[in-house]
């Protein structure tokens, strides 16, 4: 984790905060003045309390492509370039949406809020944080990395239980924003692995509506989670872009 500075949005969420948390800890002992590693990390709206010196907080409204720049644009005023980047926001449900269980059930405001924050948002982020990952020290075994938390239920071909419309479409949709992400920064940003990454069934806000069917040892926390997601991004490589894998490194169907 040397000499690398990381960008976490979505630094709030259960997954989001485990990261922040352990980057932080790992890293705050191995730093001197020629060894700064720094650590940026998005809210929504409170200013969390957790501090800590190469720890720095921005603001960002994924649904806001404004507030997605401002905070790209504060970022260039601390660091040079950004080495990683990952995306941990992402909708599931509302205080007054659940996920649809039926056609019946579909209605168009939830699920364009499903297409703004799981897929339009990804795209966005990246249209305006690229000249910071483009500055970053690379090479095809140490890539710079643009990653997004998505879903198993985004795989078309392992779909075998239906339901969940706005969801699994918002989630496949972000899927395919980032395979052409990937084609496209292939040839013009050198050097960058692009991955979606599924983290598990993770006990955080998101699932907690939904935890009852999870078999036993199946319910991550969201360190344990984050841990191997950190872990598995640290092995990728520039030829891995465009992957869809999981928590643990391994390959999911798209």
């Amino acid at each position: 984790m040397d000499n690398k500075t990381y960008l976490i949005i979505g630094g709030t969420g259960g997954i989001g905060q485990a990261m922040v948390q352990q980057l932080v800890t790992a890293t705050a002992n191995e730093q001197d003045d020629n060894n700064r590693i720094q650590v940026f990390a998005t809210y929504h709206r409170s200013v969390p309390d957790f501090e800590a010196d190469n720890l720095y907080w921005l603001q960002m409204d994924v649904s806001d492509e404004s507030s997605i720049k401002q905070a790209a644009d504060d970022i260039k005023q601390q660091s040079t370039h950004l080495d990683w980047v990952i995306n941990c926001v992402g909708l599931l449900h509302t205080e007054s949406a659940q996920p649809e269980k039926a056609l019946r059930q579909v209605e168009t405001d939830f699920f364009l809020q499903n297409m703004q924050i799981n897929a339009l948002a990804g795209l966005l982020i990246a249209k305006h944080i690229r000249p910071l990952l483009a500055k970053a020290e690379r090479s095809a075994d140490k890539p710079a990395i643009f990653a997004t938390i998505s879903a198993r239920v985004g795989s078309i071909s392992d779909n075998q239980l239906g339901g969940w419309y706005s969801y699994r479409m918002s989630k496949a949709a972000l899927n395919m924003g980032m395979k052409n992400l990937s084609i496209e920064w292939a040839r013009s940003l050198k050097d960058v692995c692009i991955v979606v990454m599924q983290p598990g069934t993770v006990n955080t806000q998101l699932s907690a509506p939904f935890q009852g069917n999870v078999a036993d040892g199946q319910l991550f926390s969201p360190a344990y989670s984050a841990e191997c997601l950190l872990e598995v991004l640290s092995g990728m490589s520039a030829d891995k872009s465009g992957s869809f894998i999981d928590w643990a490194g391994e390959s999911i169907p798209w």
